[in-house]
């Protein structure tokens, strides 16, 4: 397994969780938070807390998102992590040496 398999798998980890935590909230400010809290001045169970753990939860998942992504471009750039190899001698024989001219446009003939 490559590195850069192991970044894309613990991206689309870090994704599906950070859908969850967002289908999780309420836009309007109801969410799982008015699911255990009820009304507005009762507070059961640290309502209050469950809306600032989901919306820190957004933030940090986002932000771990960001970083992973911008780390699985370090396998790519070394060329550890992927899988083709970089062979010179092949392009060479497919595109010819364009400073080999051995004309130079006229009819010696």
């Amino acid at each position: 397994m490559s590195t850069f398999t192991i970044f894309l798998v613990l991206i689309i980890f870090i994704c599906f969780l950070l859908v969850v935590v967002i289908m999780v909230q309420n836009p309007k400010g109801g969410g799982l938070s008015s699911t255990f809290g009820g009304g507005g001045g009762q507070q059961l169970g640290g309502v209050k807390k469950t809306t600032d753990f989901l919306d820190k939860s957004t933030w940090t998942l986002a932000v771990v998102l960001l970083v992973l992504i911008l780390a699985s471009n370090i396998p790519i750039m070394n060329g550890v992590g992927t899988d083709s190899t970089f062979d010179q001698d092949a392009i060479d024989n497919v595109v010819p040496n364009q400073t080999d001219t051995t004309t130079d446009g006229t009819d010696s003939e």
